[in-house]
C-alpha cells in the first residue's frame, strides 16, 4: 500500500481517504462502484478460485461493463503477482519512504 498509496494520495489530495482505504476499504467512504470494485479486488486477491458468475454481475449492476472487468481483474490479478514476488524476494521498500505511509498487513485491524 506504500507505493500506490503515495500515488493514491497525490491523484486525489485526499491522504485521510487514502488511509481509510488501507486500514480496511469497508471502513473508507466509497461510491458503490468503488466498493463493488474493492469488493472483486478483494475476492480474486483472497480466494480467486471462489470468484463466480454473481461476482462479475455485480460490477455489471455497478455499471462497469466487460471492458472494464476484464481490466480490474487483469490489474489485481499482476499486482498480486508482481507483490508475491516482491515479498518472496525479500525486497523492502527504499529509505526514503515516509513511515506514515508504510501499513502493513499486521497492522490492520
Amino acid at each position: 500500500m506504500t507505493h500506490h498509496g503515495a500515488a493514491l494520495r497525490a491523484l486525489t489530495k485526499d491522504g485521510e481517504k487514502v488511509k481509510a482505504l488501507a486500514r480496511d476499504w469497508r471502513s473508507a467512504s466509497l461510491t458503490a462502484p468503488d466498493a463493488a470494485l474493492c469488493r472483486y479486488a478483494d475476492l480474486v486477491t483472497r480466494s480467486p478460485e471462489s470468484v463466480r458468475e454473481g461476482d462479475v454481475a455485480a460490477l455489471r449492476q455497478a455499471g462497469f461493463d466487460d471492458r472494464a472487468i476484464l481490466d480490474a481483474c487483469q490489474v489485481v490479478a499482476y499486482f498480486n503477482f508482481v507483490n508475491r514476488l516482491a515479498l518472496g524476494l525479500g525486497i523492502e521498500l527504499e529509505p526514503y519512504w515516509k513511515a506514515e505511509e508504510v501499513v502493513r498487513p499486521g497492522d490492520r485491524p
